[in-house]
């Protein structure tokens, strides 16, 4: 069924909902998760195009995805780990097929009603153009 499994972080409390669905279910199915988070910070979108060096958001991200790493293979649950910069929906789907994901899990934050009108919303544009399925968790769970 599903083999490897992309689960896009957003380093925030939400994460532990979408953590506490999708690891049992990585054990049970004998999966990997891939880990992603993606900074969108002016240096992480600018970084490679300017040459600049490693800002603290990204460092404080790398480090996150390390915990969180560290913690799912104590429980026995294979994972890796990415930090991918720049804006959120095109890496997370990027990544997923570059890494030949069969699964992208996130979580939904719910309405920010003028944001997701002007903006809409990473998941959204997710939604529309993955080629493989998702598993969504409400953040509100967490």
């Amino acid at each position: 069924m599903y083999k490897k499994i992309l689960v896009a972080l957003d380093h925030t409390d939400a994460d532990a909902a979408l953590l506490r669905e999708i690891g049992p279910l990585a054990k049970l199915l004998q999966a990997e998760l891939l880990l992603v988070h993606v900074a969108d910070g002016w240096v992480a979108r600018n970084f490679d195009h300017l040459q600049l060096a490693e800002s603290e958001e990204m460092r404080e991200d790398r480090a996150y995805l390390v915990r969180v790493s560290t913690q799912l293979l104590k429980q026995n649950v294979s994972c890796t780990h990415h930090l991918a910069l720049g804006d959120p929906s095109t890496e997370i789907l990027r990544t997923a097929r570059a890494q030949r994901c069969d699964l992208i899990a996130m979580t939904t934050h719910g309405h920010r009603l003028i944001g997701d009108i002007v903006y809409g919303t990473t998941i959204d544009k997710v939604r529309h153009k993955a080629t493989v399925p998702l598993f969504i968790v409400s953040a509100r769970r967490a």
